[in-house]
């Protein structure tokens, strides 16, 4: 599309040219500065955008904008008159995958919009075959712009992230609509005029659109690529949970980092000149950082060896509970009580760490008591043994034991040793309930528990009193 200034008869892409030349150097051209280039550049689109006014003035053109927002309201009345009864059908559809419910979702969201297109697609057909087709073709450009600006809204959507996803659908916004009134190139030599140079790279307001424009789809694709992905890894049982977030950890660092590599060298962006820099941030980060790192390699050495997995149960120090996640920092472990520990990869590498279900979930636990010399050692095994059968959890197929461990100064002491194979459930309850089960049957079978007694002596006031003085 070929316009002109205003009188000066010159062609607008000359005058172009000459401010992207001005840009890289700097410098004035043909006496004028690189300010008012851009400035007699932005006049002529203003004169431009003047002429388009001018133009809706004409008879025909006000009438197929009148039409465009007859249909307008018409979708506007249809969206409000249908779109009740369909969420009230939207909401019988239990049992439905939650993917097509999203559909519907998004499709109800832009009920008013597909009207819209549908009405209008219909409007230019029905004009077209009534009239000529000049008499149509705001109607046609109403409905193209409509059609893929529904479109756009439509396919940003498989976007998460909100502030990704507003940044993409605006800026295809706006270059559907510069792509559709036919001033795409009109519009990037106006950007690339306004530029700046550092050493032999160039950056222009171009250049930053299509940066954002271009990163950001990459970083959605590498998005849905990696959820996709770990949503399938997640949910392979053939594959142990250790090996399941290394894998999704290696696809997300990959993707990410070839949507980065990939959009930089997309827009011209020679890495080679960074080399020194990063290198020298990288010094700096290595003395800065080094807990970050020795953290980030022991997550790595931690899913590689498959020492410590998400389910395990561990005690580390105090902390008694088992791994929810792992993740790239930190472990977090949750206890009985509810609290959540953010353990440091490093601690778990060089600590001490009890992990009660690393090879199986059979742990066995000990407690020990005491009963009077009076009773039958024998009994006493008897019935320890049948207390701890009949309590839950306890394991039949491994049966519990009872041992005697020595002769104290006022009781035979025992072990009783029992097996479970949920940790996850707790330990101490456990124990309590057998406790509690051998003080029933000790109390039934009168087997006596020996515990301190002390007799207390009153002297006399007589003259031993007055001895001790």
């Amino acid at each position: 599309m070929t316009t002109h200034t205003d009188g000066s008869g010159n062609d607008i892409a000359d005058a172009l040219n000459s401010a992207a030349e001005a840009a890289v150097s700097g410098q004035s051209t043909d006496g004028q500065t690189l300010t008012e280039i851009i400035w007699s550049l932005a006049l002529t689109l203003l004169g431009h955008v003047e002429s388009f006014a001018m133009s809706l003035l004409r008879p025909w053109v006000a009438y197929q904008l009148g039409m465009a927002l007859a249909v307008f309201v018409l979708a506007h009345l249809l969206r409000r008159w249908l779109g009740p009864p369909i969420r009230n059908w939207m909401g019988t559809r239990e049992g439905w995958p939650k993917w097509r419910m999203r559909v519907l979702v998004v499709v109800h969201q832009r009920l008013r919009a597909m009207f819209f297109v549908v009405l209008m697609w219909m409007l230019v057909w029905i004009m077209r075959e009534a009239t000529w087709p000049s008499r149509s073709y705001v109607l046609g450009l109403t409905a193209t712009l409509a059609t893929a600006w529904l479109l756009v809204a439509f396919a940003t959507r498989l976007i998460r992230s909100i502030f990704l996803r507003r940044m993409v659908r605006y800026g295809a916004w706006i270059y559907v609509t510069l792509y559709v009134l036919g001033i795409v190139d009109e519009t990037s030599e106006v950007l690339d005029a306004a530029a700046f140079s550092i050493g032999d790279m160039r950056f222009s307001a171009l250049l930053v659109v299509q940066g954002i424009v271009v990163v950001g789809c990459l970083f959605a694709l590498a998005r849905f690529i990696t959820v996709t992905t770990s949503n399938r890894v997640q949910a392979n049982e053939d594959i142990s949970p250790s090996m399941r977030v290394l894998i999704v950890k290696v696809v997300q660092i990959v993707f990410y980092a070839i949507a980065f590599y990939a959009g930089v060298r997309a827009l011209g962006i020679d890495l080679t000149g960074l080399a020194v820099l990063s290198g020298a941030i990288g010094v700096g980060l290595g003395f800065g950082l080094q807990k970050v790192v020795s953290n980030l390699v022991s997550g790595v050495i931690i899913l590689l060896d498959k020492s410590i997995k998400p389910g395990d149960v561990i005690s580390l120090g105090d902390t008694f509970g088992w791994i929810q996640t792992l993740g790239a920092r930190y472990a977090s472990v949750v206890t009985r009580d509810g609290r959540e520990y953010l353990i440091p990869n490093e601690d778990l590498i060089t600590g001490q760490v009890v992990n009660w279900s690393h090879s199986n979930d059979f742990v066995r636990l000990d407690i020990y008591f005491g009963t009077s010399y009076g009773c039958d050692p024998h009994q006493v095994r008897k019935l320890a043994i049948e207390a701890a059968k009949g309590v839950e959890r306890v394991l039949s197929s491994r049966p519990p034991v009872c041992h005697i461990v020595g002769f104290g100064d006022s009781s035979v002491d025992y072990i009783l040793r029992f097996w479970i194979t949920d940790p996850t459930g707790g330990l101490t309850n456990i124990r309590g309930n057998v406790y509690l089960a051998l003080w029933d049957i000790f109390k039934e079978n009168n087997i006596s528990i020996p515990f301190p007694q002390r007799e207390v002596r009153l002297l006399g006031q007589g003259s031993d009193e007055g001895e001790g003085l």
